[in-house]
């Protein structure tokens, strides 16, 4: 008995989106996964080296990532009056904000942008933000490198960044445009500092998150595009040899 495949255009041009858009989409998912491999090593890296000792000197973006994660300390003087807080950092289940000061290096005008910690928000006057510490005077602190603080959903156009202004979002090259001040490129996550808080406030909470690793979810994900699309491959060459052989 002969064999026969029943060829039809459509059938062949959906099969191809297919298998395209299944490779594709399992090809991106690879590659997130690999991003997350590098960064678990970034970050084990850093946590075994000894800490940096940030100095003025000024960074360019590469230097940046190329300490991202690795502890840090510095010395120098916290600039309070361009701190802002970034909304909608729940921690615990509890909403609050992130704060976010620059941080003078000692003997230079160069800063570095400090995540100081959490605070919680104060439900019946969402605005007021509660007492805490800021150190005065020269300190030395130390932290984690982060190229950013995180991003979160925006809706409409976010406002002008200003002292003490309350936002979803802070990107350090606008705060260092709107404050005039020359900021390094990326973030610290303040760990410890060189103060004791007042009896009269309260020090951020400074409880970080690790980072989003989850290579193994990525991976999953990848299979499962992956095999979509020789299901699409399968299913096409299927029904052709099975309409061909159907017919008389």
């Amino acid at each position: 008995m002969r064999i026969r495949f029943h060829f039809r255009w459509i059938p062949f041009v959906v099969m191809l989106l297919l298998v395209a858009l299944g490779v594709s989409l399992a090809q991106w998912q690879q590659r997130r996964g690999d991003e997350k491999v590098a960064r678990a090593a970034r970050l084990e890296a850093g946590n075994q080296a000894a800490p940096l000792s940030l100095t003025a000197a000024p960074m360019l973006a590469a230097d940046a990532q190329a300490i991202e994660y690795r502890r840090v300390t510095v010395t120098g003087h916290f600039v309070p009056a361009w701190t802002v807080y970034l909304d909608n950092r729940p921690y615990k289940g509890q909403a609050g904000f992130h704060v976010l000061t620059p941080f003078r290096i000692d003997g230079s005008p160069m800063h570095v942008l400090v995540a100081q910690g959490w605070l919680p928000r104060n439900n019946a006057e969402r605005t007021r933000i509660p007492d805490y510490a800021t150190p005065t005077g020269t300190v030395t602190i130390a932290g984690i490198a982060r190229l950013n603080a995180g991003h979160v959903m925006e809706l409409g156009t976010a406002p002008a960044l200003a002292p003490h202004a309350i936002v979803q979002n802070a990107d350090i090259a606008q705060l260092a445009q709107a404050s005039g001040l020359a900021l390094q490129p990326f973030i610290l996550e303040q760990t410890a500092d060189g103060a004791t808080a007042p009896a009269s406030s309260q020090l951020p909470v400074r409880d970080w998150p690790a980072p989003d690793l989850g290579a193994d979810k990525h991976r999953g994900y990848a299979f499962q595009w992956y095999a979509l699309a020789l299901m699409a491959f399968l299913f096409f060459v299927f029904t052709g040899f099975r309409r061909a052989n159907k017919q008389p």
